[in-house]
């Protein structure tokens, strides 16, 4: 029988480590300790408690396969989730980089070891004056003997205006590019290679467009003379949805982008196109005209114990053959 898996991605919104954390550096603690005030064991301990009791639900509650997660600030704080996770049963390990952002904030992988090994991880650096998330590259094995690459993104925000810091998401945009170059030339052009992660901009961006090289058509992906990616989020924009709302509009930032490997009919992983979604449990989701994400908050902004993120998780199927 054909096995399926759930891959999720998730912006946990600042999942931090405590005010005065011994595994936080000076410079950083410098940096962004004053947002810290207050920011205790039990608030940690709440927020991963909250996001978990998300996670339990996916994938009719066993949990999802492979989970992307962004806005981590170290391995401490995703350990602590993996182990607020073990009432599933599953045999979850994790997948991290330190990386160097201002803020100290990390891309990383949670994931199944019964059904995958990760044979190598890469953290690819986005070339910025301030430092910014790497694009994290983890080369997964499934247990049947498949090559599949993963690669995390949390691209440059938007803050300081969006037209003015677009230059820095068309740099990540090119280096997620290159990169998915990169691998078809190492490991095969057969290789099957989905980008998931928090963009900061929409699909029809020119960073996701232009330089990443995604587009909404499958067609062009499959017969393109260069490594294109399709991106899965079209029908989400079509539905009026969002993963993330700024003023009350809905913005499609988290997204899926797979490359030919995964969309044709002869592939051995494939994506399930139809099954991509927002994941939106009742109790994430704000009452009211705007069915926006409940947030956490923290770093500077007020505590809602009650909250989860001020992003909504994506997911997709993937299929694997025999």
């Amino acid at each position: 029988m054909p096995t399926q898996y759930q891959m999720v991605f998730w912006n946990l919104e600042n999942l931090f480590d405590i005010q005065n954390s011994p595994r936080r550096g000076d410079k950083l603690q410098r940096a962004i300790g004053n947002d810290l005030q207050g920011w205790s064991q039990a608030q940690l301990d709440q927020k991963v408690s909250q996001l978990a009791a998300i996670i339990r639900q996916m994938n009719s509650d066993r949990g999802p396969e492979i989970l992307g997660v962004c806005e981590v600030e170290n391995r401490y704080v995703m350990d602590l989730l993996v182990q607020a996770l073990a009432s599933l049963g599953r045999n979850y390990a994790v997948s991290h980089h330190g990386m160097s952002d201002h803020r100290g904030i990390d891309v990383g992988f949670i994931y199944d070891t019964n059904l995958f090994s990760a044979e190598a991880l890469f953290s690819h650096v986005v070339m910025r004056r301030t430092a910014t998330r790497d694009l994290l590259q983890v080369n997964f094995r499934t247990q049947s003997g498949h090559l599949f690459v993963v690669i995390g993104n949390h691209w440059p925000s938007r803050s300081g205006g969006e037209r003015e810091s677009a230059g820095y998401r068309a740099i990540a945009g090119e280096t997620l590019a290159y990169f998915h170059q990169r691998i078809l030339e190492v490991h095969g052009t057969e290789t099957p290679v989905l980008a998931m992660g928090d963009f900061n901009d929409e699909p029809f961006d020119p960073s996701l467009v232009d330089y990443a090289l995604s587009t909404r058509s499958q067609t062009k992906v499959v017969n393109a003379d260069i490594p294109r990616f399709f991106n899965l989020m079209w029908p989400v924009l079509g539905q009026g949805l969002g993963t993330y709302y700024h003023d009350d509009f809905p913005n499609v930032l988290d997204q899926f982008l797979a490359n030919k490997n995964l969309l044709e009919e002869n592939s051995s992983i494939k994506i399930l196109q139809d099954t991509v979604q927002v994941i939106r449990f009742p109790e994430m989701v704000a009452t009211g005209k705007y069915p926006r994400p409940i947030p956490f908050g923290g770093m500077g902004k007020p505590v809602n114990q009650d909250g989860f993120s001020d992003h909504f998780p994506i997911g997709i199927t993937v299929w694997e053959a025999d």
